[in-house]
């Protein structure tokens, strides 16, 4: 067994190696990627490495490292047409982490996270997207069960957060995933519309799964509007990192070590409406942070000393979280429309233009040159990056999908209502 400080070595501040894709949303936490040469074009049979079938649907990303990948998954019960599907799920349905060799898609074992499944429409209790350090595997399940695990599939640690804090009460239940820096593993429970609890944020020591902070975030937020099915992100500001946490009418920035509340900025609801769940997530660009709220507005601030609102528009996302490449902030629609902007002022680069049509829930990919944007149908519109428009292909599964694709040393691994896909050259390395 590793000891706890070597452990916390490793978890410390660690510099993810660039190709790995250990959380969801990547390495940095905002859809990008250093990975190279891949693919354009594929099928549910061209340029593909393998194919696995999955026991069930979920939003959770799968995440990458060296020759594994990790999966969550429930035990049972395809998603239906939209995610409406109910058949198998119940109360006693197990959920599981499942981790699979990379090199050829062979299941190397199963782990049960936790057990009562239920489904709120496109969530289940599988949805949030586990993170690793290279060595051990943290889980979150939507029922508050979290665990950490090694490699080899043993469980270090397990703690239940709604038999220790009260139930999570989102009207479609949990989906927020757990970021891991410096040691801790970060929480956030975002909620209201079933409980009058007050939202929190959470701090786990991640070797021993002990809690080391955990904080109220104050809201006015009424009815479904506290809900928050996004994910924290982890920013620096003048040379202090910090927890970027979006949702409940409002955006904070918090202290990593104490939970403290350091900044402040609302808007992300300005008529008080009380429906206006947040979904997309926080984005940071160097000292830009961008707030998505429930389409409109979509707000962009300058954090420097005090939090400075810059730009302002009527047009963003509902659920994918746009990705940049530190020039231009890249923006897929729910409804398939690409629009690029000008980080520093939001000035069009260029304007709304339609990709393949259909509902989109999963996040748009940058790497390798390239925008990655999966439809709930399957469908990926590759488009280049850059100042100009350019669709380079469109690429159908033919299978539901919510999960955001994870892109590692030349593959682009893709989960479907069925299957997880690993998509390019064949093999994928083994550090």
């Amino acid at each position: 067994m590793m000891t706890r400080l070597a452990l916390l070595a490793l978890a410390l501040g660690c510099l993810l190696p660039a190709q790995n894709w250990p959380q969801w949303r990547g390495p940095n936490g905002d859809g990008t990627s250093p990975a190279r040469d891949l693919p354009v074009q594929w099928s549910e049979t061209e340029n593909v490495a393998w194919r696995v079938e999955l026991p069930s649907w979920a939003a959770a990303t799968p995440i990458v490292w060296g020759d594994v990948v990790f999966v969550t998954s429930a035990e049972q019960g395809f998603a239906g047409h939209k995610g409406s599907g109910h058949a198998g799920v119940g109360d006693k349905d197990k959920l599981l982490l499942i981790a699979i060799n990379r090199k050829d898609g062979a299941e190397r074992w199963r782990r049960v996270m936790g057990d009562h499944n239920h489904i709120g429409n496109k969530q289940n209790m599988a949805s949030p997207t586990p993170v690793t350090d290279g060595k051990h595997v943290w889980t979150m399940t939507g029922n508050g069960r979290v665990a950490m695990w090694d490699f080899a599939g043993n469980k270090g640690w397990e703690r239940d957060l709604e038999a220790d804090y009260g139930k999570f009460g989102l009207q479609f239940g949990y989906g927020s995933s757990p970021i891991l820096d410096g040691g801790k593993l970060y929480v956030q429970v975002l909620h209201g519309f079933h409980t009058d609890e007050p939202c929190y944020l959470l701090a786990l020591d991640a070797a021993t799964g002990k809690t080391v902070w955990k904080v109220e975030r104050p809201t006015d937020a009424q009815h479904e509007s506290p809900d928050s099915y996004s994910t924290a992100t982890i920013g620096e500001i003048n040379g202090k990192r910090q927890l970027i946490v979006s949702g409940a009418d409002y955006i904070t920035g918090h202290d990593l070590a104490t939970g403290k509340e350091l900044w402040r900025e609302g808007g992300l609801n300005p008529n008080k409406d009380l429906n206006y769940r947040t979904i997309a997530s926080p984005l940071v660009v160097g000292d830009m942070v961008f707030a998505p709220s429930r389409r409109r507005p979509f707000i962009a601030f300058k954090l420097g000393r005090a939090p400075e609102r810059m730009w302002t528009t009527d047009y963003g996302p509902d659920v994918p979280t746009p990705t940049s490449d530190g020039e231009r902030l890249y923006i897929i629609d729910d409804r398939g429309v690409a629009l690029c902007l000008n980080v520093k002022d939001g000035a069009t680069i260029y304007d709304r233009t339609r990709i393949e049509p259909g509902t989109y829930s999963a996040s748009p990919v940058l790497a390798d040159g390239k925008i990655y944007a999966i439809s709930e149908d399957g469908a990926t519109s590759v488009i280049a990056a850059g100042a100009e428009f350019r669709l380079l292909s469109v690429n159908k599964l033919n299978d539901y999908t919510l999960a955001t694709p994870a892109v590692s040393d030349g593959q682009i691994f893709i989960r479907t209502s069925r299957y997880l896909y690993c998509i390019g050259k064949r093999g994928g390395r083994a550090d």
